[in-house]
């Protein structure tokens, strides 16, 4: 196996096709040029992560600078992806922004309990879906510093 491409910055979670362009089109709108890695399903996630971090103890994977996580994807949902990725040595410390449409007080409860980072409720407006991607890519990508 090998590590993460160390030019993955972003990985994006997320199963409706025009969530995720709107998304990487606010990015760049945001003038984010990290490479962003789309997928469509949390199994297709985790077959990424586990394809790519070889789980040797002595391997220190490259870690992207963010997951965007959806909680509503087919296959395996986002609950059980977070779950996954936080409890396995290897993964714990990906920082993990639950990304969702989901304001259920349980859901976030819920996700900040399996060590989400943070949880965002996607905004329906456009101008506003532009600004928390700007804000977030702002905290996460520029002023946030991650455990290598």
């Amino acid at each position: 196996m090998t590590s993460i491409n160390s030019n993955i910055q972003i990985i994006l979670a997320e199963d409706n096709q025009t969530t995720a362009d709107l998304t990487i089109n606010a990015f760049r709108k945001s003038n984010v040029q990290n490479d962003i890695v789309h997928l469509t399903d949390g199994e297709e996630l985790l077959n990424f992560i586990y394809d790519s971090v070889n789980v040797d103890e002595n391997f220190i994977p490259i870690l992207p600078k963010i997951i965007l996580l959806d909680l509503k994807m087919p296959k395996i949902n986002g609950i059980e992806v977070l779950n996954k990725l936080k409890k396995d040595e290897h993964t714990k410390h990906f920082p993990i922004i639950v990304l969702s449409s989901s304001d259920l007080e349980s859901d976030i409860h819920q996700c900040y309990e399996l060590g989400a980072n943070s949880y965002i409720v996607k905004p329906v407006n456009f101008t506003e879906f532009i600004n928390t991607i700007k804000d977030l890519s702002n905290y996460w990508l520029m002023l946030n510093k991650i455990v290598d």
